[in-house]
């Protein structure tokens, strides 16, 4: 008697075919999330960008002839600074490095905000993208020379850093990005429903009914 014959073969391999799809499809990426995602994490990016270079231009106008306004007392002062170089004022000289690196930087957040499957990462993801997207046009675009344009720093704490909106949306991102994975929370991989988990385990224990003869019942 031929395997492709017996009808509780068929049934047991019917059965396996279906427990295997339901794994595929728990574990295969689905286009329309992902898109979804990265969507939301380039809307993040834009928020940030926006705010930023707003605020610049308000710093640039309203600070060009004051020494400091004080917010916060001596603890925050709003006081504007050029930054040709890194944080804390590094590598001065070498402005087109920090060009080079940003636009780098830029490329690879987009290409992992493709990727992501994670809603809280694509936020995570989008505050890194806007301030460092934002930082790369200062690079670009801003005085003395493109390609080598001085970050405009405005908000001052303590006389210890001066920085701008984008520096608090990379330090909100990366402060996520190190909770969440302390969390365990994965950026690349979905997390499998409840009811579908369920759903496959009935699936591939309990493939029909069968009478008192092991043999699957209509």
């Amino acid at each position: 008697m031929n395997e492709n014959d017996d009808p509780e073969a068929k049934t047991v391999a019917a059965a396996d075919g279906a427990v295997a799809g339901a794994g595929d499809a728990l574990v295969a990426p689905a286009p329309g999330p992902t898109r979804r995602l990265f969507w939301s994490a380039l809307g993040v990016a834009l928020g940030l960008l926006v705010v930023d270079q707003g605020t610049k231009w308000w710093a640039v106008d309203a600070l060009a002839d004051s020494e400091s306004i004080p917010v916060f007392g001596d603890f925050i002062r709003f006081w504007l600074v050029y930054n040709p170089g890194a944080a804390f004022s590094m590598g001065t000289g070498v402005t087109w490095i920090f060009t080079v690196f940003a636009g780098i930087a830029v490329v690879a957040i987009a290409w992992y905000a493709w990727r992501v499957r994670s809603t809280p990462w694509s936020y995570a993801l989008g505050l890194l993208l806007g301030g460092a997207t934002s930082h790369f046009g200062d690079r670009l675009f801003r005085e003395p020379a493109f390609g080598r344009g001085h970050v405009v720093d405005f908000i001052d704490y303590s006389g210890f850093f001066v920085g701008n909106v984008a520096d608090i949306g990379i330090f909100a991102g990366a402060v996520s990005i190190v909770v969440l994975s302390f969390r365990g929370i994965e950026a690349t991989q979905a997390p499998v429903p409840a009811e579908a988990g369920s759903d496959a385990a009935e699936a591939g224990s309990d493939p029909g009914e069968t009478g008192s003869d092991g043999k699957p019942q209509d």
